[in-house]
């Protein structure tokens, strides 16, 4: 999966302006208590979702939490995106959180919410969809994901956590590679600007009731891959981490900046050993896949520094572990163990 392409096809959405006088029931119900379901979910403290969202809803709308609880099956999915255990039933929860949420925009069609629900409840499977190589199925979906959005803020144009959407679709849209491009055309989507986008995601995270910790996460990989900004990106990352310790996707991903972009294997190597520290004492998501994972990431920085005997102890205790997860943790383990024994040697 090239780096750019589920990107286009996820939170996609484009406002085309309208004078149409907002509905009555502008901007999201409930929407501090809903922002605090999100928070748990980004801190991946996912046991407590589901007791969480029975108390939000009511008063906050059973279509938000039912959508909710489909982003936090995905969040699952996105810190060990290499197994499919959760798949099928991520799969059966986006579709029935769908058919929810589309009997509501029939009851109430001006309702700004029900469309941007709708909307969101779309975005994961999307996500989801173009992870496992279902592209053609993802663009058609992000194509319904910029129509919802679209008529919400036809309804709502004070909506702006729909406008991260929006700012996703106009810079993803403008970046994209060419076969991407070809879809967009194929579906008849409007074309992107870069610019214009950004400003639009960074005035929806600002603004946004619901959205905020989720477009640092997403205005991060654009500073990595497009903007040339890994200290913005890194940033964003050290934000996230410091609000959401118990997720390790947050460090994980900052140590593998600090050897990938700055070449800093102390850092990385320091970064790698606090995610280790947190899941040996149990305070991250899954705390024997982030331990297997901190460990092999160790021990190739070790390595990159020719400490070869302590790199040769994390990789031992991967071998010995033998873990189902991470998926190809063992293999990965025995490549740089050769590795290792090769930079030994000379």
């Amino acid at each position: 999966m090239n780096r750019g392409d589920w990107r286009l096809v996820t939170v996609t959405a484009l406002a085309l302006w309208s004078f149409a006088r907002p509905s009555a029931a502008a901007g999201l119900t409930e929407g501090s208590r809903l922002a605090e379901v999100y928070d748990t979910i980004l801190s991946a403290q996912f046991s407590s979702v589901d007791a969480q969202l029975r108390r939000t809803c009511p008063p906050a709308p059973a279509e938000a939490c039912t959508g909710l609880g489909v982003v936090s099956r995905w969040w699952q999915i996105l810190i060990n995106p290499e197994s499919r255990r959760l798949d099928a039933g991520f799969n059966d929860a986006a579709q029935a959180a769908i058919v929810a949420a589309d009997a509501w925009t029939r009851r109430e069609p001006r309702r700004a919410e029900a469309w941007f629900y709708l909307a969101a409840t779309y975005a994961p499977l999307v996500q989801w969809q173009v992870l496992r190589g279902e592209r053609l199925a993802a663009a058609r979906n992000g194509k319904r994901i910029k129509d919802m959005l679209e008529r919400a803020l036809r309804l709502d144009p004070g909506m702006a956590d729909a406008y991260f959407g929006i700012g996703l679709y106009h810079y993803y849209a403008d970046v994209a590679p060419a076969y991407a491009k070809f879809l967009r055309w194929l579906l008849l989507l409007p074309g992107g600007d870069r610019q214009q986008g950004l400003r639009e995601m960074l005035a929806a995270r600002d603004r946004g009731e619901l959205l905020q910790g989720e477009a640092d996460y997403q205005l991060q990989v654009l500073y990595l891959w497009y903007e040339q900004k890994p200290r913005e990106a890194r940033a964003l990352l050290e934000q996230l981490d410091r609000k959401y310790p118990t997720n390790p996707l947050f460090l994980q991903r900052i140590a593998e900046i600090d050897v990938t972009y700055f070449h800093d294997n102390a850092s990385s190597a320091s970064a790698w050993r606090s995610l280790l520290d947190r899941a040996l004492a149990g305070r991250v998501y899954e705390p024997r896949v982030a331990e297997m994972r901190a460990r092999l990431g160790l021990a190739e920085t070790l390595i990159d520094t020719h400490s070869i005997d302590a790199a040769v102890a994390q990789l031992q205790i991967v071998i010995g572990a033998n873990p189902i997860e991470p998926i190809g943790a063992r293999e990965r383990a025995e490549t740089l163990m050769r590795r290792a024994r090769t930079h030994k040697i000379f």
